[in-house]
C-alpha cells in the first residue's frame, strides 16, 4: 500500500530525476516528476504535495525563486544541487528550504532525508493544532482532556495516558498510515515493541461496543491506520 504522502521531484537531469523517483518510489511514496519550475508550480495547488524535492539549476527559472513559492505555499522543501558553496546553502535555507542535498548523493540518504522531514512537518502540525473538546467517530466519543472513551454517551472508559496519546494521534490522521515511530513519538526506542501492547489494548476496548467493525487497520510493514472519519468539536 502506497503512502498518502506525495512528494514533487523537479530535476532537469533526466536520469538523475528518474532515479530519485525510483528510490521513493520503493518506499512506497507518491511521487510525481517535473522537468522544469513552471509545470510543477502550475499542478502544485491541485496535488497538494507534502514534500518538494527541487534543484537550483533549472531550464525555466531560478531554482531559488521556486524555493520561495512553495515555501510561500507551506510545502516543504528540500534543495538538491551541485552547488556546494556555504552562501548557496545559506541563501536556499533562507528562501525557505528545509534542507539541502548536495550532488552526488545516494539516494537512500536522499529519502533518509524525506522521512525525517515529514516527521517534522507532523510534529509542526500536532504543535499549532489546537485540541478540540472531543473527537466522534463510528458511534464513539473520546476526549483528550480527560482521556475519556464512551460509545453513544455510554458505557464509558478511561484510557492509559500512552494509550490516549496514540489514540488521538491515529484520530488527527485519519486514513493515514502512521508508523511505530510516528504513534510512539519521543518515547520511541530502536526495535521497541510496546506499540503492540498498547495497540491490543486499545483494540480490545474499541471492540468492547460498536458494530464490530475493524477501527484500527494493522498495515504490515507500515503501521497503522485509522479506518474511520472523524468529526471534531
Amino acid at each position: 500500500m502506497k503512502s498518502n504522502n506525495l512528494i514533487y521531484v523537479i530535476e532537469d537531469e533526466e536520469d538523475l530525476g528518474q532515479l530519485m523517483c525510483r528510490a521513493l518510489e520503493n518506499f512506497r511514496y507518491q511521487v510525481r516528476y517535473f522537468t522544469n519550475g513552471v509545470d510543477a508550480l502550475t499542478a502544485a495547488p491541485k496535488d497538494n504535495p507534502d514534500i518538494c524535492i527541487v534543484d537550483l539549476n533549472l531550464p525555466d527559472m531560478d531554482g531559488l525563486e521556486l524555493v520561495k513559492q512553495f515555501d510561500s505555499q507551506h510545502r516543504g522543501v528540500i534543495i538538491v544541487s551541485g552547488r556546494d558553496d556555504l552562501t548557496d546553502r545559506v541563501l536556499g535555507l533562507e528562501f525557505g528550504a528545509d534542507d539541502y542535498v548536495t550532488k552526488p548523493f545516494e539516494p537512500r540518504e536522499l529519502v533518509a532525508r524525506v522521512q525525517s522531514l515529514l516527521r517534522r512537518l507532523q510534529r509542526s502540525v500536532e504543535a499549532e493544532t489546537v485540541v478540540a473538546k472531543k473527537a466522534e467517530f463510528s458511534g464513539w466519543v473520546f476526549r483528550p482532556d480527560s482521556l475519556e472513551l464512551s460509545y453513544q454517551a455510554q458505557d464509558k472508559q478511561s484510557l492509559s495516558r500512552a494509550e490516549g496519546d496514540m489514540l488521538l494521534s491515529l484520530l488527527k490522521h485519519p486514513f493515514q498510515i502512521l508508523s511505530r515511530d510516528q504513534l510512539l513519538g519521543d518515547n520511541c526506542t530502536p526495535y521497541d515493541r510496546s506499540i503492540d501492547v498498547r495497540m491490543s489494548r486499545l483494540r480490545k476496548k474499541l471492540e468492547s461496543s460498536g458494530d464490530g467493525n475493524e477501527l484500527i487497520k494493522t498495515v504490515y510493514g507500515a503501521g497503522y491506520m485509522l479506518t474511520t472519519a472523524v468529526v471534531w468539536s
